[in-house]
């Protein structure tokens, strides 16, 4: 099943409801299999930076196929994939809190979200994947 934006905004609300229990404002967006933006959502006093940031991990997660926790290793001085962070014009986020939206395998869109730290964007976008 492809993202459409009902599941989009139940994947923000879930993610958001993360967030509100880790008491961090964030923003939270969601991309569909092509990377463009179905849904994407700023909580009240949420940085203004977490925009662009939630857009661009959800689109690094569908873009390159993995967490962006994974692709940040994988572009490490080095690493097999060094320098990865600078294409596609800089979008590609190396650090965690996107993850692909898979179903059956198969790639289906991403959730990116910002605001807290890497492991509070990271399990917000968990509960909002967990809602897909």
């Amino acid at each position: 099943m492809p993202i459409t934006l009902e599941s989009a905004r139940r994947m923000i609300e879930a993610a958001k409801a993360r967030a509100v229990s880790l008491g961090v404002p964030v923003v939270v967006a969601v991309v569909d299999a092509g990377g463009n933006l179905a849904a994407l959502d700023r909580q009240d006093d949420a940085l203004l930076v977490s925009i662009e940031l939630a857009r661009d991990k959800a689109y690094s997660a569908v873009a390159v196929k993995a967490d962006t926790a994974t692709i940040g290793r994988l572009s490490l001085p080095g690493a097999e994939l060094f320098g990865l962070g600078r294409a596609c014009g800089g979008r590609i986020v190396t650090f965690g809190g996107g993850l692909p939206v898979l179903e059956d395998g198969r790639v289906v869109g991403g959730i990116g979200v910002s605001g807290g730290s890497v492991d509070q964007d990271t399990a917000c976008a968990a509960a909002g994947l967990a809602a897909f």
